[in-house]
């Protein structure tokens, strides 16, 4: 599965999934828009580090998932159809995968964890610096080895991130968390 995260707009970015067998679905405006690395992706680097089968984009990578059919669809029956579907695979996929809402659950913490931590290490060269009541996260000892490497794998990627121009895309294909472009 591909994963497109694509600069839309001045302060908008869209996300895309194609797989080999499905049509492209996606989410355009994405939630959690940011200049120096947007919200979504940094979810896409957690897993894929980690290999989190069910999280969000190893629910995508299986049919299911939050993303909706991109394109032109035929019309609101055909969408219908199309969100059912997609609900009956998602339910599947939650019944079928005890992972899932662990690693969902673990997906959404170090997301926020990692986002954390990259950020006080970079402040002072993001606009504005870091504000003098921020502290900085404490990292569980346990968590302390991955979250090191997702923050690594973000100073890399956020500078691609950070140098897109309106329309440009990283392209990333699941679950590697190296862009192919």
């Amino acid at each position: 599965m591909d994963v497109v995260f694509t600069r839309t707009g001045e302060r908008r970015y869209g996300v895309t999934v194609t797989g080999p067998q499905s049509m492209p679905r996606g989410m355009d405006p994405a939630p959690g828009y940011d200049d120096h690395i947007p919200h979504d992706l940094v979810h896409y680097i957690v897993e894929a580090e980690l290999r989190l089968s069910g999280g969000l984009y190893g629910r995508a990578a299986q049919g299911g998932g939050s993303f909706l059919p991109r394109g032109e669809l035929p019309g609101r029956r055909q969408r219908r159809r199309l969100h059912r579907k997609a609900a009956r695979r998602e339910a599947h996929l939650r019944r079928r995968d005890h992972a899932g809402p662990a690693d969902m659950h673990r997906s959404e913490r170090l997301t926020a964890l990692c986002d954390a931590v990259w950020r006080m290490r970079h402040a002072p060269a993001l606009e504005g610096g870091r504000p003098p009541w921020v502290t900085p996260p404490e990292i569980p000892e346990e968590d302390r080895p991955a979250v090191e490497r997702i923050v690594a794998r973000l100073e890399e990627i956020a500078p691609l991130w950070n140098s897109l121009k309106v329309g440009e895309s990283l392209i990333f294909t699941w679950p590697d968390p190296r862009p192919v472009r």
